[in-house]
């Protein structure tokens, strides 16, 4: 919350606008916590909220300022770009016109067009002035919009741009992969193929090596030639990402497929973790999710498609607690339901006749709380992706007399 008060304190301040911390920290709380709006959006409309009260001009038609792209460290900000445009995606929503990546001498970074701006389009390999564009921020990645506001202006010259990719000296293991946007190389088998469910994706699945496992897309723009289940790779300048905590690689137009003739072991990364459960988090029990990205939605808002009609899920997010330590914990649908004894339908049904989603939370949390578990699956940053849990008896009272007689001796 403070970074945020920050961030709006120093754009008022361009408008030689004072207003105190306690004002805006309070407006913030009240969209945020009381009207669940995402924090981006509260942010945008705290800061239009205080330029209006000075009679200034909303954040829409504030004035932008060129930047380069290592200078993007908020969100909610008003900049131009000389970039180059290094790739272009396929849109995942009708709402968008172009995605991509775009670039110059400091570094790249993705963007979006909105269909609703009717701005034209970008060709990739150009070099263009983007002006009035806004950035934005997911999970600790910044990227920008172009919206009815925004410009797009042609460039003679060609723009410096670092390479989208580049041959890396050394492929990482994947157990090194720990941020998102990063360009890698790999040598890795491919553990598994799976069905593809878009028109835009032609292989996906989990490729592997010593260190563990990890997901992979192949855009059918690559034109890449398929992966074999059970075949080791190098592959060159795979793009990472990350989706609830959990990272995965992307191959598209730039990267190489390079087959190996050795066999590469894939070995595990799963952790154990026994103890109470102590808390059921925000987030848990009957959720939607955006039918795009899969990202859980805030009032039917998807962060990066904005108001979309969801689909349901199940997931329970937890901490456990073993008495030195504690383990946040994610668990997915199809365990949830053997957890709790419940099915997604009935889920949806209890909700329906309680007119509150919060009622399968609660459920979840009167039937979980305080009990004794035993988790294994990876662990990727702060959660335990857990893939088998068992509930554990609780601890006797014999058994905590037993231990504190031990420490006595001690």
């Amino acid at each position: 919350m403070k970074e945020m008060v920050d961030q709006i304190k120093i754009r008022l301040r361009d408008q030689k606008i004072e207003v105190s911390d306690e004002d805006i920290e309070s407006r913030l709380k009240k969209l945020i916590v009381d009207f669940r709006v995402p924090e981006s959006e509260a942010r945008r409309s705290v800061l239009n909220y205080f330029l209006k009260e000075h009679g200034i001009l909303p954040a829409a038609r504030v004035s932008s300022e060129k930047v380069k792209i290592a200078d993007i460290k908020e969100a909610g900000r008003w900049v131009d770009l000389e970039v180059k445009i290094l790739e272009l995606w396929e849109p995942a929503s009708d709402t968008i016109s172009q995605t991509g990546l775009v670039g110059d001498g400091t570094g790249s970074l993705k963007f979006v067009k909105w269909t609703k701006s009717e701005l034209p389009d970008l060709e990739e390999g150009k070099s263009y002035i983007l002006r009035r564009l806004v950035t934005d921020e997911f999970q600790g990645r910044f990227s920008v919009k172009l919206n009815r506001t925004s410009q797009i202006e042609p460039l003679e010259m060609d723009v410096e741009a670092k390479s989208s990719g580049g041959a890396s000296t050394e492929p990482l293991k994947v157990v090194e992969i720990n941020e998102p946007g990063r360009w890698v190389d790999l040598e890795v088998k491919v553990a598994q193929l799976w069905e593809t469910n878009s028109e835009s994706i032609s292989q996906s699945g989990l490729v592997g090596d010593e260190t563990g496992t990890i997901k992979f897309v192949k855009w059918a723009k690559a034109e890449l030639p398929d992966l074999e289940e059970g075949k080791s790779y190098r592959l060159r300048n795979l793009v990472t990402d990350e989706f609830q905590g959990r990272f995965s690689v992307k191959l598209n137009r730039t990267s190489q497929i390079e087959p190996l003739d050795c066999d590469i072991a894939i070995g595990s990364v799963a952790a154990l973790f026994s103890g109470a459960l102590v808390d059921l988090q925000k987030g848990s029990g009957l959720i939607k999710r955006c039918p795009v990205c899969k990202r859980s939605l805030a009032k039917g808002v998807c962060t990066e498609h904005g108001k979309v009609e969801g689909t349901y899920d199940l997931r329970i997010k937890a901490v456990l607690d073993d008495g030195r330590r504690v383990q946040d914990v994610l668990i997915n649908r199809e365990t949830t339901e053997r957890l709790v004894d419940i099915t997604l339908e009935q889920a949806k049904q209890m909700a329906m006749e309680a007119l509150d989603h919060e009622v399968v939370r609660s459920m979840i949390e009167s039937r979980m709380m305080g009990r004794y578990y035993s988790v294994t699956g990876p662990r990727v940053d702060r959660y335990l992706l857990v893939e088998s849990i068992n509930e554990m008896p609780a601890v006797s009272v014999a058994q905590v007399e037993e231990l504190l007689a031990s420490q006595e001796v001690a």
